[in-house]
């Protein structure tokens, strides 16, 4: 168990670097098994997400050379086995994801039952309605899941409601498919735009429709090359360093991030009176003066990114007045809140009235509990108070952290190996802003 030591209080100002995207790495890793030639990746990320996904890969087969800190090689001549080993679906979503090449290169795929942080449950019906239109049979188990096929056949699919990851998985296993696929009410997150980037440079077909981006055609290869590809900067990192220079008073240059793929978020805080300073490839965010209370919804792209509120939420315990967060993408997903409660922040849960709940919310219905709150409610400004707690989710854990740094003494972080999953040396990269924090590895 890693922990961070934090003496809060500092205000955060100076220059960070962005890594490659955690939500793009691990899945171009994963599709790069779909050839059997070499696939050159930059930008990676130094995360055990990563990490967890190339033990994967090297158990079925798959050769990976590191050619620098944040690049690689990998090479799969010949997928060995075609099962996923049980228990990595426990550490990392990334473990089903392997379906697409497993499927296209052995007709077969055995995969464990995805996992991840708590954030409720993560629906797979949409994934096997289509799965099932393309000529793959699915068969569930307890703990994993066994997917076959006798061909992959092209389809017609319409999301009832838009899933990243999901959008992507049919990507990667229409690509090799026997005819032209079509995938309606699409995801549109700029990660799957990577993705779809390094499949055309490997040889795949696939184009967004230009008049409806929500619309993905996908034109079925028989063979796909290696390529060379540089993985986007990661717009959760980039959020969360935000929110650091926010919270804390401070200003904070981040680069190596195209600003227009967070565009909603800078939107946001700016109409809050956050300074905000576009550049090409970089952003700065300063706090100016204080900042005014609003009322955000989390959504798919090109909404406000669920995986931003637990960190934005630690913001509008500073700015004046009362704010409101809607939650709907995930049906569970403001643990956080009670971590803010015990530093001293102010809050209320609420459910929104809704006039129809299937076409508000995006988790389905089912997945929905009466203990659940949907909405949560935020008064500040309000000074929070050092803590002791052991996390058990990435994006929270991101958050008690920077309500550390917020806390005027001493705070302990444990289970930052959660953090981990996501963040490439957090602790070091925030000391290089002015924060006193001591990482205790075990």
């Amino acid at each position: 168990m890693s922990r961070y030591i934090i003496n809060g209080g500092k205000t955060l100002n100076g220059e960070v670097s962005i890594r490659g995207a955690k939500n793009a790495s691990f899945k171009q890793i994963i599709a790069s098994l779909l050839s059997e030639n070499t696939t050159h990746l930059l930008n990676i990320p130094c995360i055990s997400d990563v990490h967890i996904t190339e033990s994967i890969a090297k158990s079925m087969g798959s050769v990976i050379n590191y050619t620098g800190t944040h690049s690689l090689e990998i090479t799969t001549k010949k997928i060995s086995l075609p099962v996923v080993p049980q228990g990595t679906g426990d550490k990392s979503r990334s473990s089903f994801m392997f379906a697409a090449p497993l499927l296209a290169r052995c007709g077969e795929a055995i995969v464990p039952i995805p996992g991840g942080d708590k954030l409720g449950a993560r629906p797979l019906d949409r994934l096997f309605e289509c799965y099932k239109k393309m000529n793959i049979n699915v068969e569930e188990f307890p703990n994993h899941l066994r997917f076959t096929t006798t061909g992959i056949l092209a389809t017609d699919f319409e999301f009832q409601k838009p899933s990243h990851t999901v959008t992507e998985l049919i990507i990667m296993t229409a690509v090799l498919a026997k005819g032209e696929t079509t995938i309606r009410n699409a995801a549109m997150e700029p990660e799957i735009d990577d993705l779809i980037d390094m499949l055309n440079s490997m040889g795949a077909k696939i184009k967004r429709d230009i008049t409806n981006p929500k619309i993905i055609y996908i034109k079925g290869v028989s063979t796909l090359n290696g390529t060379e590809h540089q993985i986007i900067g990661d717009r959760n990192e980039t959020v969360t360093f935000a929110c650091a220079a926010l919270c804390t008073r401070g200003s904070i240059n981040i680069m190596r991030i195209r600003p227009s793929i967070i565009a909603t978020f800078l939107d946001t805080i700016e109409s809050m009176g956050a300074i905000v300073v576009r550049g090409r490839d970089e952003v700065a965010i300063s706090w100016a003066k204080n900042l005014k209370a609003i009322d955000i919804e989390t959504g798919p792209e090109p909404d406000f990114m669920t995986d931003w509120q637990a960190v934005f939420s630690l913001v509008l315990t500073q700015v004046t007045g009362c704010s409101s967060i809607v939650e709907r993408v995930f049906p569970s997903r403001f643990q956080h809140i009670a971590t803010l409660n015990t530093m001293g922040a102010k809050t209320k849960f609420f459910n929104p009235e809704v006039k129809n709940f299937d076409s508000y919310y995006h988790f389905n219905r089912e997945s929905n509990k009466p203990e659940y709150f949907h909405g949560v409610k935020i008064y500040g400004p309000t000074k929070l108070k050092p803590i002791n707690i052991a996390v058990s989710d990435l994006r929270a854990g991101a958050t008690a952290t920077l309500a550390a740094l917020t806390a005027t003494g001493e705070s302990i972080i444990d289970n930052v190996e959660y953090i981990e999953r996501g963040y490439e040396k957090l602790a070091d990269r925030l000391c290089s802003l002015g924060a006193n924090i001591k990482y205790i590895k075990t």
